[in-house]
């Protein structure tokens, strides 16, 4: 069975999505289901991830909500395009780190396409793009491991607003750190999720 591709133009609320996720990975370790990569959009949506911390919500209005992935707290929405996956590494090597870089060389790529240099950073997972001299992160990276299934996934920030982010501390992240694709570059973006679909089944199949 190959690998379902699954796009969504309308925004899909997260709780729905999550939930879809959580089916799929279970019909994927009872063998009734294929594996998955999810293309979509959330409305204005927060969430926490298992290693996040209460005062990294700076806004206390604001509605979080808690998710078992990897990670810190870190918002979702209009122009940000987000990637889900449930991939089984029972068929390929059981090895998150290498899975992670799977991910992280996706997108490195898929923005050298654009003539956009970015690189990982290892004590900050997530992809990093230097904008007018500074450091910026410009996509996020949060999984979890049920049964050798991997899931979530990733969210790359193409035209959003950045506002959002100044309500929390995103990722752990402190001062402005947050970039997005057409604040670093402008150009037209209308093609990326093919080329994310594209590099990350190459990349898989390495």
């Amino acid at each position: 069975m190959g690998i379902e591709i699954k796009k969504s133009n309308k925004f899909i609320n997260y709780d729905l999505a999550m939930n879809f996720l959580e089916k799929r990975v279970v019909k994927i370790h009872e063998k009734r289901a294929k594996e998955i990569l999810w293309t979509l959009e959330h409305p204005s949506t927060y969430t926490a991830g298992t290693s996040f911390k209460n005062h990294e919500i700076l806004d206390k209005e604001i509605k979080v909500i808690k998710s078992n992935r990897g990670g810190k707290i870190t918002w979702h929405g209009p122009g940000q395009k987000v990637f889900y996956f449930a991939i089984d590494l029972n068929k390929r090597k059981k090895d998150i780190r290498k899975f992670i870089n799977i991910i992280e060389e996706t997108i490195i790529d898929t923005l050298s396409d654009y003539n956009i240099k970015s690189f990982s950073d290892k004590k900050n997972i997530g992809i990093w793009i230097d904008n007018n001299n500074k450091t910026k992160k410009i996509a996020a990276i949060g999984i979890k491991i049920k049964r050798w299934i991997a899931y979530h996934g990733f969210s790359i920030n193409i035209n959003n607003k950045l506002d959002p982010y100044k309500k929390i501390s995103p990722c752990g992240l402190v001062n402005n750190k947050i970039s997005s694709l057409m604040e670093t570059k402008k150009q037209n973006y209308k093609d990326l999720s093919n080329k994310i679909i594209k590099n990350f089944l190459n990349n898989l199949e390495k």
